[in-house]
């Protein structure tokens, strides 16, 4: 396939029809534009460093890091040699686009939207306020994991607060939609604080520093985080199970930069799958967490997880030794830490 690939680049090569260029500015030229379609063509075959869910495929079949082979490791060189011997002001501007799309297939930063496309009024004996329903979109294609949390303007105004303690220089020209004195519930002042709210969170997220910050992320799943895990201290895992289901797609949306703040979130969907008998889909889960928790040595959920899964895979009837060999070798390590609670006891003292 990939010689094919490569053949069909040498004969376009050799029929291009821009006139040739006979001086050796030229002559580099072609030469870096060859070399950056040929490495456009490897990368199609080469796993992307952001692709985590083939990262976790690979990882689950052996917990035991490959060693990188010699021609990899000339291949590496080779590609570091080509970057140093290459220069963006020698380039015309097609050739640079050509350059940096074949760059961008390995670094593709993942973008977010936020929308609030419902609002209601909650009227209470003692107090009366608006909701701001919240969904968090991952743009660049269809998005069908769309969930929706629910915020006050009191809930806006409390992270706008903490995120003034750590990033004031920062904010200096992102306003908080003020807070209206009279008129609050007339359709009109409704809608428009909609949008503004929904462009202040889009402004919070253009700043790098905000958007990875505990308070960002905690705006958006620590009531409902908090929620679920009481239901799941409670024995009411079919909501528990619900809530952290819907937090998780948010979480996975926000937190590309640290995956492993997935990990308690996982550990606790596990925990209810299975006492709800759920063993397949807890199965899986706990597959999806354990690369995560191998890859950042994440000593405090290791053992309990891999126990987790093993048990889980005798009451699947699924081959479980290399996971029983490595929780052995985890409880064995001299130098680790390992956790003497069970998965369950781990999971319940989140939030409390």
């Amino acid at each position: 396939m990939r010689q094919s690939k490569i053949s069909q680049l040498v004969c376009s090569d050799r029929t291009d029809p821009r006139p040739p260029r006979t001086n050796k500015t030229g002559l580099m030229l072609r030469t870096i534009e060859y070399k950056a379609k040929l490495e456009s063509f490897v990368m199609e075959e080469e796993l992307e460093p952001h692709d985590t869910k083939a990262v976790d495929a690979k990882e689950e079949v052996s917990s035991a890091p490959e060693a990188s082979s010699p021609q990899q490791e000339k291949s590496s060189s080779n590609a570091e040699e080509a970057d140093v011997g290459f220069s963006a002001s020698c380039l015309t501007t097609a050739e640079l686009q050509q350059h940096w799309r074949a760059v961008k297939q390995e670094f593709r930063s993942v973008k977010l939207l936020f929308d609030i496309p419902v609002t209601r009024i909650i009227n209470q004996k003692i107090s009366k306020y608006v909701v701001y329903q919240v969904v968090v979109i991952r743009s660049g294609s269809y998005d069908c994991e769309r969930v929706r949390i629910e915020r006050r303007y009191s809930d806006f105004l409390h992270l706008h607060q903490e995120l003034l303690l750590d990033f004031s220089e920062e904010m200096e020209d992102i306003v908080m939609p003020r807070k209206k004195m009279t008129g609050n519930f007339s359709e009109e002042n409704i809608a428009e604080r909609r949008v503004a709210l929904r462009d202040y969170l889009t402004q919070l997220y253009s700043l790098r520093c905000v958007r990875k910050s505990q308070a960002f992320l905690a705006f958006f799943t620590h009531k409902e985080l908090k929620t679920s895990y009481d239901l799941l201290r409670g024995g009411r895992f079919s909501r528990a199970l619900e809530g952290l289901q819907k937090v998780l797609v948010i979480q996975e949306k926000l937190s590309s930069h640290n995956p492993i703040l997935v990990v308690p979130t996982l550990c606790a969907v596990l925990v209810c799958q299975r006492d709800l008998e759920d063993f397949d889909a807890a199965f899986q889960t706990g597959r999806r967490a354990l690369p995560m928790v191998r890859r950042y040595a994440l000593q405090q959920y290791q053992g309990p997880l891999l126990e987790a899964l093993v048990d889980l895979g005798y009451s699947l009837g699924l081959p479980v030794a290399q996971l029983q060999d490595e929780l052995t070798r985890v409880q064995d390590s001299p130098n680790g830490q390992v956790s003497e609670m069970s998965l369950k006891e781990l999971v319940v003292q989140e939030f409390v």
